[in-house]
């Protein structure tokens, strides 16, 4: 029984010594739970601009949420139809989510319409719209298509910051809407200390998108999201009706670039 009672003591001892010399195997580190950044998405229906053809109600809202703050524009279409239409499919497929307010220029116009994402303005940069009558004047506050040129309207948009009627009526730039109550306020906080610089890049931006623009042009405010809102939101709208005689190619490319002020 001693001998016996010697040996087990002696292999505990052993096969303590020997657990001493093992490393205990680590936990397995849970997985992370930090969100990865999304690929940049948009609607699909944007890269077929020949489709987007739904006519708008005779007025309508757009909310614009952006960096500074949210603003409204009331869109009536009696001003200018086919540029009525044609901003209402944009923001019903939210064209201008994500995208930035370009070209600011204090005392004159704050410029807007290039898509963050280069598909969607590769698939935007021929399809123009021919030119509404004018019959309202560049007030302070109206919102704008810009133009390279008679029928040369795309998504490209801008808002009046001052009178600008005695400078672009008579250049064909027609207003089809007007920021409403206070909105004002935040469109002139838009960050406008590039001036004219970023807004000459308007090839670069195009192409590169909203990666091109955190590169080169970091502090230009964006557009959150652009909605409809009210009944225009609820509501589905009549298809346009087709035109009885085909639409003449543009003279120029759409470039849509207002002129500066003179």
């Amino acid at each position: 029984m001693h001998l016996k009672t010697c040996a087990l003591i002696l292999a505990a001892f052993l096969l303590a010594i020997s657990a001493q010399g093992q490393t205990p195997a680590a936990p397995a580190k849970p997985k992370s739970t930090v969100a990865t950044k999304p690929a940049a998405t948009y609607d699909r229906a944007l890269l077929k601009p020949a489709l987007l053809k739904d006519q708008a109600p005779e007025t309508y809202q757009v909310k614009f949420d952006t960096t500074r703050g949210e603003f409204t524009i009331t869109v009536t279409r009696a001003w200018a139809p086919l540029g009525a239409d044609r901003f209402y499919n944009l923001v019903k497929h939210h064209y201008f989510d994500n995208a930035r307010f370009f070209r600011v220029v204090p005392n004159f116009v704050v410029q807007f319409g290039l898509s963050a994402n280069p598909a969607v303005n590769a698939a935007w940069e021929k399809a123009t719209i021919k030119d509404d009558p004018r019959n309202q004047s560049n007030k302070p506050g109206t919102l704008v298509f810009a133009t390279a040129g008679p029928n040369t309207r795309t998504t490209q948009l801008f808002i009046n910051l001052k009178d600008n009627g005695p400078n672009l009526d008579a250049q064909g730039f027609t207003p089809f809407g007007q920021v409403n109550g206070d909105g004002m306020k935040v469109v002139e906080m838009l960050y406008d200390q590039y001036g004219e610089s970023a807004g000459m890049d308007q090839e670069n931006i195009s192409k590169g998108g909203e990666n091109f623009i955190a590169t080169h042009w970091p502090k230009l405010d964006t557009i959150k999201s652009a909605t409809l809102i009210g009944a225009a939101a609820t509501t589905p709208a009549k298809p346009a009706p087709k035109p009885t005689t085909a639409a003449k190619p543009a003279a120029k490319p759409a470039t849509t670039t207002p002129k500066p002020q003179q």
